[in-house]
């Protein structure tokens, strides 16, 4: 299956200016990937985790991104991290059905982060994943608010679905939940939680989902990048702003980094994770 260990951890301590940074490329050529972590101002450890890699498998070449933005803690987007795509990939269906397999890995990694508790605590993690397949067909899927914007012919292409209390208020009161809307602050799931969907949560889960919206695309002569990130980046830059920025830069880890600048330029409080793709 070739090497499903993680790319380096994205736990951070320090000030702000701490960074975790890398890049890589694939081996046949179709892309490469650049990636910038950045603890945020809150006052707790850095909670996200990330996955930039390539690797070979059953004859193909598979690219692996991912951000996982943890909460309550950082054991459960540890978890993610070393565990996720190895499962969606042990799925039967992944080669004649990534849509399912997908769905069914998050499913069933949700489940094993539940029945480890309390060895994970009672945190969550949202999670943003895109698997590239011999360069040509792209899959994203995500629970929570970290995002997923591909960019075709310039335009930024929203690829995930932000999970927010207020869009999925139906189902979260019909599981026998609520959502405030406090003055000042975002809707949260019965006053807590400020998305919809999460890994984790064993306190909340009962009226939190883990289903996870899966989409793709073809990546032709007009896909230039991908951008994954936290909600650390998306709270302060938009979509197209995002793409703007990045395509302007070759190196996908200096566009990484850049995006990381401009969201702490902004003002944004929280850890900000960005991994940018360029493809060839």
């Amino acid at each position: 299956m070739g090497n499903l260990c993680c790319s380096s951890a994205s736990k951070l301590s320090g000030g702000q200016s701490t960074h975790d940074t890398g890049k890589g490329r694939g081996h046949q050529g179709s892309a490469k990937y650049g990636f910038s972590l950045v603890k945020g101002k809150a006052n707790h450890p850095m909670e996200d985790y990330h996955v930039a890699k390539f690797i070979s498998h059953q004859g193909h070449e598979l690219g692996l991104f991912a951000i996982y933005d943890g909460h309550l803690g950082d054991n459960v987007p540890a978890y993610l991290q070393k565990h996720l795509f190895s499962n969606i990939i042990k799925e039967n269906e992944f080669w004649t059905d990534p849509n399912t397999a997908i769905f069914k890995a998050y499913e069933k990694t949700d489940a094993s982060i539940l029945s480890h508790n309390p060895d994970l605590g009672r945190g969550g993690s949202t999670a943003v994943t895109a698997i590239l397949v011999d360069g040509r067909k792209l899959w994203v899927a995500n629970v929570g608010d970290s995002r997923a914007v591909l960019s075709k012919n310039g335009q930024a292409i929203q690829m995930s679905i932000d999970h927010e209390p207020s869009a999925e208020r139906g189902s979260i009161e019909n599981r026998g939940g609520f959502v405030s809307n406090m003055p000042g602050d975002v809707a949260r799931v019965n006053g807590q939680l400020a998305v919809s969907r999460a890994f984790g949560d064993k306190n909340l889960k009962n009226h939190l989902r883990s289903d996870p919206d899966v989409t793709n695309a073809d990546i032709d002569a007009n896909t230039e990048i991908l951008i994954l990130a936290s909600d650390g980046l998306w709270k302060v830059v938009t979509n197209q702003e995002a793409v703007d920025i990045a395509i302007k830069i070759k190196d996908p880890q200096k566009a990484a980094k850049e995006l990381a600048v401009e969201a702490l330029n902004r003002e944004s409080k929280d850890d900000i994770s960005c991994i940018v793709v360029r493809f060839n």
